[in-house]
């Protein structure tokens, strides 16, 4: 089976000199860096990769990409280097060996990837020379390989990413035009956090504003910090609590992107390993993202160029519940409908459709009863939560960088929210309004 190293320079002679001699593969490239190494993937030369966890540029997002391609990693790492084998599984590599190992050594290996190697769609129906009967075609369902545990697998593809029983992810989206998001997003988690430890994510890459809405004077973008530990292999449970500081009791942030143009830090494979992380420290993590879904065929099947909206389109595939948030207007209602069905493809658990600035100016008398009969109508939706404009409130909120727990309690706009939040964490609801009030105000 061809095979393609990337190692540097100090050990590359001897393993491709090992590699020569295998009864498994045969060296079809000797990449001189990572870029080399990615196109040939691409181009299809390879099957099996050699690379050494010191090659320039190596990270969670070169050995996704690897992977995708249907060529199996064998990782390998200076000898004694116990950090650098231990960003290699982090990264989902399949076999990871020291530089210096034996040529025995390296055909166990190699015997052990090719069981498990990936056949690429346009081959699958050959045989492969020491592929097991029945392997499994999808890059993402490869198991273990044999003798060696990894406690970072590859990332599962769209729609099959593995949940934990723990803790839940509750993704925040809403379509162009779609006002109040981020404050429905912040809101809601700290309604949660009322009773359960919460995290709130900002992974919006066109405009992050969480730092500003909780008055979080040290900017750091803490989501990005985070992917990029992920990408390092280096992410870990006390890692990811330092880079989440403590706003109000229970409730951590990870910060977002001060600025839209340094999109490209947050990768997707990484925000999935963030996720996994969150699930295991919080029982629930509410991440705010972008408006766009949108995926461009050139950049996402002919390059491997990041993707703006890939975070996004992971969040939403690996998220248990997701809501969608609008505005009551003629606009807002036509997109909210527009947007639950473009959703269908994209979110395996429930919907929650929220509709935000509900009052009569913009949609006549009795507005709660109009926005409910338009979304049956137009799109049959009939569970809504509804959330009635109060600009004083949301302007103290923000005005002092709380929660609207903190500084309006009683407030039609802050009951709604803790209502969404009820119905998210499946708590029962007082019967009456005023019991409702008086629960929320902890009386």
């Amino acid at each position: 089976m061809p095979a393609l190293t990337a190692v540097t320079p100090r050990w590359e002679g001897a393993l491709a000199g090992h590699l020569g001699r295998s009864e498994h593969v045969h060296v079809a490239r000797r990449c001189a860096d990572l870029a080399e190494l990615l196109g040939c993937a691409a181009a299809g030369v390879g099957r099996i990769a050699v690379v050494s966890v010191d090659l320039r540029g190596v990270d969670r997002t070169a050995v996704a990409s690897l992977s995708e391609q249907g060529v199996r990693v064998l990782g390998v790492h200076p000898p004694g280097d116990a950090a650098g084998r231990e960003a290699l599984l982090r990264w989902g590599v399949g076999e990871v060996l020291p530089a210096d190992a034996s040529a025995d050594d390296l055909e166990v290996a190699l015997s052990a990837l090719l069981r498990n190697t990936p056949r690429r769609p346009e081959v699958a129906d050959e045989e492969e020379p020491g592929s097991a009967q029945g392997s499994r075609e999808h890059v993402h369902d490869l198991g273990s390989s044999a003798g060696v545990t990894s406690p970072h697998p590859d990332p599962p593809a769209a729609g099959q990413v593995e949940r934990s029983p723990t803790g839940q992810v509750v993704a925040v989206w809403g379509p162009t035009g779609s006002p109040g998001r981020s404050s429905v997003a912040v809101n809601l988690a700290a309604e949660l956090a009322r009773t359960e430890p919460a995290l709130l994510v900002d992974a919006d890459t066109y405009g992050g504003a969480h730092a500003q809405m909780l008055a979080i004077l040290d900017e750091a973008p803490g989501v990005a910090a985070a992917a990029r530990a992920a990408d390092h292999g280096t992410l870990d449970e006390a890692a990811l609590v330092r880079l989440a500081p403590l706003v109000q009791d229970q409730l951590r942030v990870l910060t977002g992107l001060p600025r839209a143009d340094r999109w490209p830090e947050l990768r997707e494979h990484a925000i999935v390993d963030v996720l996994q992380t969150a699930r295991a420290l919080w029982p629930w993590t509410v991440v705010d993202i972008g408006f766009c879904l949108e995926q461009d065929e050139e950049i996402s099947f002919d390059t491997a160029a990041p993707r703006r909206n890939g975070v996004a389109l992971r969040v939403l595939d690996s998220a248990e519940q997701v809501v969608v948030v609008g505005r009551a207007d003629p606009i807002g209602l036509q997109r909210v409908v527009r947007a639950v069905a473009e959703l269908r493809g994209h979110v395996p658990g429930p919907v929650r459709v929220v509709v935000t600035r509900v009052r009569s100016s913009a949609v006549g008398h009795d507005p709660q009863q109009r926005v409910r009969d338009v979304l049956s109508r137009l799109g049959g939706i009939d569970e809504v939560h509804l959330v009635p404009e109060d600009r004083e409130a949301m302007d103290a909120a923000l005005l002092q960088g709380a929660t609207l727990s903190e500084v309006r309690p009683g407030s039609a706009v802050r009951l709604a929210l803790a209502e969404l939040a009820d119905d998210v964490a499946g708590r029962p609801r007082p019967r009456s309004r005023r019991a409702y009030r008086l629960r929320r105000r902890g009386k």
